[in-house]
């Protein structure tokens, strides 16, 4: 058990948020055990899409809410449930947002975590469980988890109402262990809108041949987004997110810049002749040899960009720390070497490079993908081979 887990609530939005939510459904997140979901389901709470409102919309058991709701308690005990998350990794920080539940909202939570194996999941399988509390059955096979031993990631903390000005609650995470489940605990019942779990994937390369290609760049195999200028539309780490994107809100997607040339000229290779870009920066899983790149622009059709940049370099953590401090001031005496040089791409496609196209041919930790002058694009693979950096670097740990 961790004696004492840190939980502080940081007043603006923190770094974490950058990372990926490891409890989404669009990753596999589920929720495998609830005690009520009288007014709504937990599985609200996996969502990716924003929480909404509809006013005046009641089901047989009461108003419709978009979140999880549970009865008013009148028996002893308080409410939980258990979720798997779609991505095992460490935990960098939680999201718990109360919109819409102002006066139904979960006044405080606790929030516990465990690593276990899948044949340690002794749980029935969910139905649609609106207007229902677990029965003895779902009790009696949850209890074999023994979930209220597991380990405290934030120990017993206040929500704010779900107002726009209040209901984005904000945790930092100490613990650097590696977590498949969570319980999440509301005391003693009530409703939140969505539970979001940010942190970073943890694959067991010891596990992986050094001559196996892998996707580097892979949520699931740690892949993080540090850094970007522009997500008006879509956030960067949908670009490592599993499989294709579903619609063009599962890419990253720029607003349209504002310093775009009123007449629109390109050269003889296609690509246009702006002054401006947008960007992104990612540290891989695992430092390695790139030596296959996939850029897909799935669903952009109108809004692709014109061209993409992948430029890559390595960082020690003390130097990552710094430039994220410094919100990527690039001109600050960071080096990055052209990985995938300017290169046209068109809308909807899956663009596939390697060979001369990718001009660098070493380890590298970190990339920065580049577009112009704005738009979408889906998913970006970074396929190459685990390796070992310079020996000048081995005596800073970059996992």
């Amino acid at each position: 058990m961790d004696s004492d887990p840190k939980g502080t609530q940081p007043p603006s939005t923190p770094n974490f948020v950058l990372m990926n939510n490891l409890a989404s459904e669009t990753v596999g997140g589920k929720v495998l055990f609830a005690t009520d979901d009288w007014f709504a389901a937990a599985e609200n709470l996996l969502k990716k899409s924003d929480p909404e409102f509809k006013t005046g919309l009641f089901t047989e058991f009461g108003k419709w809410m978009d979140g999880w709701e549970t009865r008013r308690k009148r028996i002893p005990g308080h409410d939980w449930c258990i979720i798997q998350l779609g991505v095992a990794g460490v935990i960098h920080g939680l999201e718990v947002d109360t919109r819409f539940f102002t006066g139904n909202y979960a006044p405080r939570i606790s929030v516990q975590a465990a690593c276990l194996k899948p044949e340690a999941l002794p749980l029935l399988p969910r139905q649609d469980k609106i207007g229902t509390a677990a029965s003895e059955s779902d009790l009696k096979a949850v209890g074999e988890l023994n979930s209220e031993g597991w380990d405290y990631l934030l120990k017993t903390t206040e929500l704010k109402p779900g107002y726009t000005e209040s209901s984005h609650n904000y945790f930092h995470i100490t613990s650097r262990a590696r977590w498949t489940h969570i319980r999440l605990n509301i005391y003693p019942d009530g409703g939140i809108a969505r539970f979001k779990v940010y942190g970073i994937g943890q694959k067991d390369w010891s596990l992986c041949s050094p001559n196996e290609l892998e996707d580097l760049l892979s949520m699931v195999n740690g892949g993080v987004c540090l850094g970007f200028s522009d997500a008006h539309y879509g956030h960067p780490r949908n670009l490592i997110g599993l499989g294709r994107a579903d619609d063009m809100g599962d890419g990253w997607e720029t607003a349209r810049r504002l310093d775009r040339p009123p007449i629109i000229k390109v050269d003889s290779k296609g690509i246009l002749q702006v002054s401006g870009n947008e960007w992104a920066i990612f540290r891989l899983g695992h430092p390695g040899l790139i030596t296959h790149i996939e850029i897909d622009t799935n669903h952009f059709k109108g809004n692709s960009p014109n061209s993409c940049k992948i430029d890559a370099c390595i960082l020690l953590p003390n130097e990552e720390e710094n430039l994220i401090r410094k919100k990527w001031d690039t001109n600050k005496g960071l080096t990055w070497k052209t990985l995938l040089p300017v290169t046209q791409i068109h809308p909807h496609k899956r663009h596939f490079f390697e060979g001369t196209y990718i001009t660098l041919q070493e380890a590298i930790t970190h990339v920065k993908i580049t577009i112009a002058p704005d738009g979408g694009v889906s998913r970006i693979r970074l396929w190459g081979f685990p390796r070992p950096l310079p020996k000048k670097y081995l005596s800073s740990k970059i996992q």
